[in-house]
């Protein structure tokens, strides 16, 4: 099968910040599966099935790249896929000392299972989902931080 990567997150929606981190990961690996993760702390805007299908639009180009999704912890699921890594992007510091506490007990979970982390392309390195939801609430141009797919997609929501 080769290395495998999971590239987890909850993708509300798909951001050109994480296609940077996609397109970059699916280089490395021999396979990524990007994974929308569910989320019950959070009020999503766009649905489980409407963030899988805007991911795999947004990466239709990538052959080794799948999108998928779960709602069991990340470990359990790349253990079931045989995933060797998973992959987070990182856009700041800030980002460092809250995804090295998940890494940490990740890797108590599952030591077998290594995680890479990447620096977001500085173009990005503002960019959340979060932020673009809102601009996007008051009709901002949105079309340099997100695939127009989900430019598209957000129109509708806010219209």
């Amino acid at each position: 099968m080769g290395r495998l990567a999971i590239c987890p997150g909850s993708f509300d929606p798909v951001t050109n910040g994480h296609l940077d981190i996609i397109q970059r990961g699916a280089k490395v690996f021999d396979k990524m599966i990007v994974t929308v993760f569910h989320n019950q702390s959070k009020s999503p805007l766009f649905s489980v099935e409407e963030r899988i299908e805007l991911l795999k639009e947004a990466t239709i180009e990538l052959e080794n790249v799948e999108v998928d999704s779960s709602s069991e912890l990340l470990m359990e699921y790349a253990k079931q896929k045989e995933a060797t890594a998973i992959i987070r992007g990182l856009r700041a510091v800030s980002d460092f000392e809250y995804e090295m506490q998940i890494t940490s007990m990740n890797r108590k979970l599952n030591e077998d299972i290594e995680t890479f982390f990447m620096m977001t392309n500085n173009e990005y390195s503002f960019l959340s989902s979060s932020m673009v939801k809102e601009v996007a609430k008051y009709h901002a141009d949105v079309s340099d931080l997100v695939p127009k797919v989900v430019e598209s997609a957000l129109k509708k929501k806010f219209t």
